[in-house]
C-alpha cells in the first residue's frame, strides 16, 4: 500500500517490511516438580512440628498455672489458721485469762503488804 500525500500528485512508494527475526528456540530443561513438592512438604511437616511445640508449651503452662493456684489457695488457708492459732495463743495468755484460771484453781493474789522485794547489789 502507498502512501498518499494529499499535497502532491506523487504517489511515495510503499515502506519495506522486514521479515521477521527467528526467535530463538527454548531449550528443553527437564523440569524439577519433585524437588518443588518435596520441599513444600518439608516446609509444612515444620510449621506443623512448631505448631505442635506451641501447642505443647501451652499445656505445660497451663498445667503450671493450676498447680500454682491451687498452692495459693493452700497458703492463703494455712496463712488464716495461723493467724487463728496467734489469736489463741495471745489471748491465752492474756493476764485476765491467766488471773481467772488461777482463781479457779484456789489461788488468790498476795497481798500488797506481805510482798516484800531483794535488794541485789545494782
Amino acid at each position: 500500500m502507498a502512501a498518499v500525500d494529499w499535497f502532491t500528485a506523487e504517489v511515495a512508494p510503499a515502506p519495506v517490511r522486514r521479515a521477521p527475526r527467528p526467535r530463538p528456540r527454548a531449550i528443553a530443561r527437564p523440569r524439577r516438580e519433585g524437588r518443588r513438592l518435596t520441599g513444600g512438604i518439608v516446609w509444612i511437616s515444620a510449621f506443623a512440628v512448631l505448631l505442635a511445640g506451641v501447642v505443647a508449651l501451652n499445656v505445660a503452662v497451663l498445667r503450671a498455672n493450676m498447680a500454682l493456684n491451687d498452692l495459693n489457695k493452700q497458703q492463703l488457708q494455712l496463712q488464716a489458721q495461723n493467724a487463728t492459732l496467734s489469736s489463741q495463743l495471745s489471748s491465752a495468755g492474756s493476764s485476765l485469762r491467766i488471773e481467772q484460771t488461777a482463781h479457779r484453781l484456789g489461788l488468790v493474789p498476795a497481798q500488797a503488804a506481805d510482798t516484800s522485794y531483794l535488794n541485789l547489789g545494782r
